[in-house]
């Protein structure tokens, strides 16, 4: 998979694929990575990629013809790719959407900055816009790593067990049951005894159960698109009427 990144500031991009697993995917050649600096596409002498906003107001706006000169450079040379803009005005991004991305094998990811780009570009240059959530950020660096981390993980060979992908928290829609490691006591903390039993399905089952005990006290909101067995409505019924709400 090869990720085209268009910034400002390609140093950023330095240390998070200098460690851990995007390091290694790197090396194996899984991933390609190629950081572009828009400076490069500037038309201007002073290489400039922001200027004021017409109708006046605070900050800068970046120009179009960097980004989108940039963008149809790497389409030229690579037509199947597809152009990402980093927004928080985008579709909102969530692991199912990272599954379904990771499909395609090639993604431009525009990062802006400032008060934003030139909407022309936008209309000229974008198939795709995403946010990373709904707050600000400096800049579509940090939301571009995570997408880059986010969609790299599904692809075969990136983790070291496939069992990680589908075990993690979103994966089934659910946040994950607690994990444990030595020692069996910490500070007179144990580890649940099931999970000592050897017993496999106890330890599935308490597994699910902690998941979905998790997932309602903490995001209520993911079992609305969940999907559930009637083993997990029976759990879900009995957990909350422990808590006391009314089931329908």
């Amino acid at each position: 998979m090869i990720f085209d990144v268009l910034t400002i500031f390609p140093r950023i991009f330095d240390s998070p694929l200098g460690e851990s697993l995007l390091k290694k995917a790197l090396d194996r050649g899984l991933i390609r990575v190629r950081v572009q600096n828009l400076r490069d596409f500037a038309e201007d002498r002073h290489r400039m990629t922001d200027d004021y906003p017409y109708g006046g107001g605070s900050g800068m706006v970046m120009k179009p013809e960097p980004i989108i000169q940039a963008v149809e450079a790497v389409k030229t040379a690579h037509p199947d790719a597809k152009s990402i803009l980093l927004t928080p005005q985008g579709e909102r991004f969530h692991q199912g959407l990272a599954k379904e991305l990771s499909e395609h094998k090639h993604w431009i990811l525009i990062c802006g900055r400032y008060e934003g780009l030139d909407e022309r570009v936008r209309l000229a240059a974008v198939d795709r816009e995403i946010s990373i959530g709904d707050y600000i950020l400096t800049g579509g660096e940090i939301p571009a790593l995570v997408f880059i981390d986010a969609v790299s993980r599904y692809l075969p060979g990136f983790l070291g067990c496939k069992q990680s992908v589908e075990e993690d928290s979103f994966a089934q829609g659910l946040l994950e049951y607690p994990q444990y490691t030595r020692p069996p006591i910490f500070r007179g903390l144990a580890v649940p005894e099931v999970l000592l039993s050897g017993d496999h399905a106890r330890i599935a089952s308490w597994r699910r159960r902690e998941s979905l005990r998790r997932t309602f006290l903490r995001r209520p909101d993911l079992l609305e698109r969940a999907l559930l067995s009637e083993e997990d409505q029976a759990i879900l019924a009995e957990l909350k009427g422990l808590a006391g709400i009314a089931i329908e």
